[in-house]
């Protein structure tokens, strides 16, 4: 989580001059095509040397479910820093432009180039005739696809409504479908691993979409009280979500790679080597984390947390395009 100090007022064009506004675009493009990338050419360097077979349209599924795990993130972070405004006394009614809309689209579009993807027999699909929709509601994994894409158009109506708080309930369903694809019912107690991945998913979504409108928010507070308030409102609840995140994903790991396997199978399989890698990124996020925490407790001045969470929120959209392409990997259990 990061704040930053509060630009000057003067106009002078010296070293403590504003940022412009090109150059931060210019920065908020490259993350994003490297946050792109990495879904999209993680499968071999991930895949190789390990004998494991790279199914059809791994790049492309996985960067699909960074799509969409992104859009959740947007969304539900939104709602849920809003909740926060509101238990604060005296906060201005002042709220950034949200973005509810446009990612509630993206996710849809994300849902439903997936659900092509199942319609085909879990191949990618060469043309529009090789997809048979009426397929979907035949099969288990059909059914939940259908009910992604059901979701974010429903939240995507909800966020233009006069109640874009209606949309907290089909974004629920997305998650909820979610968890299930994630373990079939071929799997040993797959409800318990449907149930981590849902905990996993919601605290995830919350804390990066949280932070990110936390900070838009803190730009149009940046003159009263409220912002720094807000921040340590969001830090306090961020510190459960990281724990219930850490918790439910180490379980999670537990059951697919049995711990007599771990240390083998983090290097020696796809799956595990990009799972080491989010696991090193998210030491990095609880780093700045807690960098941002005691800045916001400590400093003269709370707002210069918001540095080194600009830089957790930088970090946290790589950790979800790694989560995208770890989804998209073979599974190694081993029962």
């Amino acid at each position: 989580m990061t704040l930053t100090r509060p630009p000057s007022r003067t106009t002078g064009t010296g070293r403590h001059a504003r940022p412009s506004g090109t150059g931060r675009a210019v920065a908020v493009l490259v993350l994003v095509v490297l946050a792109a990338l990495i879904p999209v050419l993680g499968p071999f360097p991930a895949l190789h040397g390990t004998g494991e077979a790279e199914a059809p349209g791994t790049g492309g599924i996985a960067l699909l479910r960074t799509v969409l795990f992104a859009a959740l993130s947007v969304s539900l972070g939104e709602l849920f820093v809003n909740r926060l405004a509101k238990s604060l006394p005296g906060a201005p009614p002042e709220r950034p432009r949200t973005w509810s809309a446009y990612a509630s689209a993206a996710g849809f579009v994300a849902a439903l180039g997936l659900a092509s993807v199942v319609a085909t027999g879990n191949l990618v699909p060469d043309s529009v005739a090789d997809i048979d929709v009426g397929g979907l509601y035949s099969s288990r994994d059909g059914k939940l696809a259908l009910l992604e894409v059901n979701g974010f158009l429903a939240a995507g109506l909800c966020a233009t409504s006069r109640r874009p708080g209606l949309q907290v309930w089909p974004l629920a369903a997305v998650i909820v479908a979610e968890a299930l694809r994630a373990h079939p019912t071929t799997e040993y107690s797959p409800l318990l691993g449907s149930g981590l991945t849902l905990v996993h998913l919601t605290c995830a979504s919350l804390w990066v979409g949280g932070l990110l409108y936390a900070l838009r928010t803190l730009r149009a507070w940046r003159d009263t009280e409220a912002g720094p308030a807000l921040l340590g409102l969001y830090a306090r609840v961020a510190v459960v979500l990281l724990a219930a995140i850490t918790a439910t994903g180490v379980c999670s790991s537990l059951r697919r790679m049995p711990p007599g396997t771990i240390v083998d199978q983090l290097t020696d399989t796809a799956y595990g080597r990009v799972l080491l890698a989010k696991v090193i990124l998210m030491v990095a996020v609880a780093a700045l984390a807690l960098w941002a925490r005691v800045r916001l407790s400590r400093a003269a001045d709370p707002l210069t947390a918001c540095s080194p969470a600009r830089a957790e929120v930088a970090v946290l959209g790589v950790v979800v395009a790694v989560s995208g392409l770890l989804t998209a990997l073979p599974v190694p259990i081993r029962w």
